[in-house]
């Protein structure tokens, strides 16, 4: 009976001895553990001071760019088409001839109308000359109506004595009446060969009004171009038919200056006013526009708003404003996809950041990393209110002269101990990434190894954003 108890004893011994054995593999595992993490620097991270300004509110609208004038020229006589006169898709001046149309038959009407006014014009000599014939017959028998006249007075003054018959008497009042008939004739030819007159030169007139039409017309068949611009491809052929007011040639465009069409809710014009009323948001002279190309290149000459060109879209709710830019170099070309950047207020006492340093929850709330006195990491809450030049403009949540985490914010979380070290951006502007962080820190060494050390101040032209984005981050 003593083995059986005795093996029971020696079995819990051999159980406390194992415990004792895992217990004191564990305790030098987590030592081993601890003297590791006392080993290990802290994460390094790049920061930047809280520096308040005015920074200028910009809002960046879809633009299109639309032509200055355009002219879509049609012909103005009906033709067939000889000849392209111009280049697709080159300058040309006001009046420089585009197309020849034939003009076989406006020669051939003008020649005709040009001998119909030669016919005309002979009629109107004609006219003249039986005018004068008219004004010579009238003439010689006023002087017969004279005579008679006279001769009547002395046959009258003789009339009653024996030295002339009562029948002389009769023949010489026949003779003034026969006389003065005959005047009222030649007076009435006259007045034919005058109204003959008037009518020839009337006609006259009137062919030459069709020589004028008709000289137009064959002027009208060269084409040319009605104001000065760039062509656009032809839209007829040679050996096309031409019809006047109808056939569209081509297109040209003035492009210089060159209208920018921009379109913006009015929901935004209207907070934007709220904005301002409330004191948030100041004023500012919204006359300037920038240019943003496709490319993503900033047009180098800023624009003028055309005040008195703004509409309100009835269908779309929209206020379409229009801008003008020089178009010297001819970059800008009607069709153009751009955005412009509209000037509308600047905000007093913003802070900005690069997009690197914001990050947001899943709410969509914006946070940043702050270090504090301890150089430890604090999550901040902060408000934003846009972008200018690629960084976020923060409005409220911000201290002067706090350390706001720019690279490194990924390996780090709240309260952790950390290494700070001034955030350079790089030589073109932009938001250092991280073999940028790593370069940028290597330059900064000297000057982050000290206790004392203090962040630089950022650039004065703040970089656009390129960085680290969180999971939940919205950029």
């Amino acid at each position: 009976m003593r083995y059986p108890v005795l093996s029971m004893v020696a079995m819990s011994v051999i159980a406390a001895l194992a415990t004792v054995g895992c217990d004191k593999s564990k305790d030098a595992d987590a030592a081993q553990a601890q003297a590791a993490a006392m080993q290990m620097p802290p994460a390094v991270v790049n920061v930047m001071p809280v520096q308040f300004q005015t920074v200028p509110l910009s809002k960046e609208l879809s633009g299109k760019v639309v032509a200055y004038q355009e002219a879509i020229v049609t012909p103005q006589v009906t033709g067939i088409v000889e000849k392209q006169l111009f280049q697709d898709g080159r300058f040309v001046k006001q009046g420089q001839p585009l197309y020849q149309i034939n003009a076989d038959t406006y020669a051939n009407t003008l020649a005709g109308s040009e001998a119909d006014l030669a016919k005309a014009q002979a009629s109107i000599n004609t006219a003249k000359a039986n005018y004068n014939n008219a004004i010579a017959s009238l003439e010689s028998r006023q002087a017969e109506l004279a005579l008679a006249r006279a001769n009547q007075k002395r046959l009258n003054s003789l009339k009653g004595t024996d030295a002339i018959s009562a029948q002389e008497v009769d023949v010489g009042a026949t003779t003034v009446d026969t006389a003065e008939a005959a005047v009222r004739n030649a007076q009435a030819q006259v007045g034919v060969a005058k109204a003959n007159i008037e009518a020839a030169q009337a006609a006259a007139q009137g062919v030459q009004q069709v020589i004028n039409t008709n000289k137009i017309n064959y002027a009208r068949t060269r084409v040319v171009a009605p104001m000065s611009g760039v062509t656009g491809r032809s839209a007829v052929d040679v050996g096309a038919l031409a019809t006047a007011g109808q056939t569209q040639m081509v297109t040209i465009s003035q492009l210089n200056p060159i209208y920018v069409d921009i379109s913006q809710s009015s929901a935004e014009l209207l907070a934007l006013r709220q904005s301002m009323m409330q004191g948030n948001v100041n004023a500012a002279n919204t006359a300037q526009v920038q240019l943003v190309l496709p490319d993503g290149s900033t047009y180098p000459v800023t624009g003028q708003l055309r005040f008195e060109e703004a509409r309100v879209d009835s269908n779309t709710g929209a206020v379409n404003l229009r801008a003008v830019f020089p178009n010297d170099n001819g970059v800008l070309l009607p069709g153009m996809a751009v955005n412009a950047r509209l000037i509308q207020g600047v905000i007093p006492n913003a802070v900005l950041l690069p997009q690197s340093a914001v990050t947001r929850t899943a709410k969509g709330d914006a946070t940043v990393y702050i270090v504090d006195a301890n150089k430890k990491i604090q999550v901040r809450p902060i408000q934003t209110q846009g972008t200018y030049q690629g960084n976020w403009i923060v409005t409220d949540g911000l201290q002067q002269g706090e350390n706001v985490v720019v690279i490194g914010g990924m390996k780090v979380k709240p309260d952790q101990q950390v290494e700070v070290k001034p955030y350079v951006p790089d030589s073109e502007g932009q938001v250092a990434n991280a073999p940028m962080a790593a370069r940028a820190n290597a330059v900064t060494a000297a000057n982050a190894s000290s206790p004392s050390a203090q962040p630089t101040a950022p650039s004065t032209n703040p970089p656009a954003a390129t960085g680290r984005t969180n999971a939940s981050a919205a950029r």
